[in-house]
């Protein structure tokens, strides 16, 4: 599955153009610290990502002036939702399974027992199949 899931997210970032970086410091961020290093900042988007099956450009927009380069800090619908949802995320696993801290360090550390793949699993949209056991001849 890791091998799987390596190749997965090697191919998702290989085969297309990354998006034009502005300053590393224009940002609105809300839940991440806004100190946050640039690697790590990287490290939790690709996460992103492979947990939702989206890219870059599906929640951040792209810059009124040069539509070649992203604007990070404008805000859009799903990036309002992913907003939410760390929100979520993170008091999830602070209610339930005790985990105190910030976001950042609790999902790059794996400190969380819930996070967006749980639910997602590669998907935009999370799944809601409900597993029904098969019966077992015997």
């Amino acid at each position: 599955m890791a091998l799987i899931g390596g190749g997965v997210a090697f191919c998702s970032f290989a085969f297309r153009p990354a998006p034009t970086v502005q300053g590393e410091h224009e940002n609105n961020l809300k839940v991440l610290p806004k100190d946050i290093s640039h690697d790590e900042l990287m490290q939790v988007m690709h996460s992103f990502e492979v947990a939702t099956g989206m890219n870059c450009g599906d929640c951040h927009a792209s810059s009124a002036t040069d539509p070649s380069k992203m604007d990070w800090a404008a805000d859009t619908e799903h990036k309002q939702t992913t907003i939410a949802m760390m929100k979520m995320v993170a008091e999830m696993n602070k209610q339930y399974f005790a985990v105190e801290g910030n976001f950042k360090d609790n999902y790059l550390q794996s400190q969380f027992e819930v996070t967006c793949i749980t639910c997602h699993n590669g998907h935009e949209e999370p799944s809601n199949l409900v597993t029904i056991p098969i019966p077992v001849k015997r």
